[in-house]
């Protein structure tokens, strides 16, 4: 089965922050990811890390005012000098917590917005940040989301994920494929998978039921079935990365509100 990486946004949420690693490792994970770190020092998630022997595998770069709405800057014209910041900053944690991945989020549309000034504004930026990254080396790496869960977002869609990443031509620049939003916003996931994840231009899978965002067992895809499409795909293909676990907990932040969802885990590990 993949390797599955507890994302600690999301998982855990009766736990504080920093007390999530520890949670997670207890239940068997051996990987981590979240949305943001820059609230906590480096050195206090290193050092949560390597007390659990927990890798960090992923995390996004600094997505512009998240509290007012902002969902990242990199097609947003006149933000460039911001956006270069923040991915310098977020290479700063990636070097002190020894994580290969960033994800670089693209943004929300701005109403009456010219695309092709966007997607221009886009590409570039993501062109420099790969080859920032590449002298650091890590990846970065692109999501299409759905737009019910982000309205406005600028990139949906696997096939335009995959055309810039093709245009762009940097090794290091991958894209996040979530099962999820896949699902929603195109549906046929396991052709997907077949007919991606061999051109070497996926870096990182994520997970969550549909269409309520919880448990992968609970909703309409059929997780242990794609499981093994990216267990088949993955050993074809020699790819290794890691699958994280992006999804809220049906029972909520309670006492092992989390734990007690993991039966589906449970089954994917044996």
């Amino acid at each position: 089965m993949p390797r599955f990486a507890a994302n600690l946004s999301m998982l855990y949420n009766e736990h504080a922050f920093l007390d999530r690693f520890a949670a997670a490792a207890a239940d068997g994970f051996t990987g981590v990811e979240y949305l943001f770190p820059y609230a906590f020092a480096a050195a206090d998630i290193a050092q949560r890390l390597a007390d659990n022997g927990l890798q960090q595998v992923l995390f996004n770069a600094p997505p512009g005012d998240w509290d007012a709405g902002e969902r990242g800057l990199a097609c947003l014209p006149g933000r460039e000098a911001e956006f270069r910041a923040g991915f310098a900053q977020a290479l700063e944690y990636a070097q002190v917590l020894n994580c290969p991945r960033i994800h670089v989020m693209a943004g929300l549309a701005p109403a009456g917005a010219d695309r092709a000034q966007l997607q221009a504004t886009y590409e570039a930026n993501l062109a420099w940040a790969a080859t920032q990254a590449a002298a650091a080396g890590r990846d970065v790496l692109i999501e299409p989301i759905n737009p019910r869960d982000i309205p406005g977002f600028f990139l949906n869609h696997q096939a335009e994920a995959h055309r810039i990443v093709q245009a762009i031509a940097a090794p290091n620049l991958k894209v996040q494929f979530d099962l999820y939003h896949c699902q929603i916003v195109e549906g046929d996931v396991a052709m997907k998978i077949r007919q991606y994840l061999p051109t070497g231009r996926v870096g990182h899978f994520q997970i969550a039921g549909v269409p309520m965002r919880h448990e992968p067992d609970l909703g309409e895809l059929n997780h242990p079935y794609l499981f093994s499409v990216i267990d088949e795909v993955a050993a074809a293909c020699g790819w290794s990365g890691w699958v994280g676990c992006e999804y809220r907990p049906a029972r909520g932040a309670v006492a092992n509100g989390t734990r007690d969802g993991l039966g589906w885990l449970k089954l994917a590990t044996v």
